[in-house]
């Protein structure tokens, strides 16, 4: 997997860490992603799924419901998390490789309070899996990678294949989180 540890902490670029990677890479590492969440979730049960875990750090400032700003999310809430973000990640990077200008976000998240099986997580993950491999065959055969954009505030200048890799250090992230959820599940 990619680190993009230092580029978080300004000590290198997002240029720096995608050197050599293109679209065959960006489909391996998609799948290197899922096949791990996959991997974190292999002996889990229904149980698990809705587990309420305990986190000290909960902080959503972005949650629907002001009341679960800083609830700790169960392992549910972290799958429809990250595949939302690699799936607006993805779907951005292919129109900014066909040259379609950035014009605001594109996200749809699957409420988390409705998956409540090990199932659903894996169906949602595969799906996922699916979706963004299908959006790199949107790309042209010489896509545009000279445009670059900001797509927030603290982030880096990137291109389309930087915009593709912003969703899987996402998830990235994320990695930690999840193992520490199943752990705190299993132990229960």
């Amino acid at each position: 997997m990619l680190d993009f540890s230092g580029v978080f902490q300004g000590e290198k670029t997002i240029d720096d860490v995608l050197e050599g990677v293109g679209i065959s890479e960006l489909r391996d590492l998609t799948n290197e992603m899922t096949d791990t969440i996959l991997g974190y979730m292999e002996n889990c049960s229904d149980a698990d799924v809705v587990f309420q875990p305990v986190d000290p750090k909960a902080n959503d400032p972005y949650a629907d419901d002001q009341g679960d700003e800083n609830l700790a999310w169960n392992l549910g809430h972290l799958v429809v998390h990250v595949t939302a973000s690699s799936e607006e990640a993805a779907a951005l990077a292919a129109e900014m490789a066909r040259g379609v200008e950035f014009h605001g976000r594109s996200r749809s998240e699957v409420p988390w309070q409705t998956v409540k099986t090990i199932e659903q997580c894996r169906h949602r993950l595969e799906e996922s899996r699916r979706m963004c491999l299908a959006s790199l065959d949107m790309w042209p055969d010489n896509p545009d990678l000279d445009s670059k954009i900001k797509p927030f505030e603290s982030a880096p200048e990137m291109n389309a294949i930087g915009r593709f890799s912003m969703g899987l250090a996402h998830a990235g992230s994320h990695l930690a989180q999840i193992q520490e959820v199943v752990r705190q599940a299993k132990a229960n």
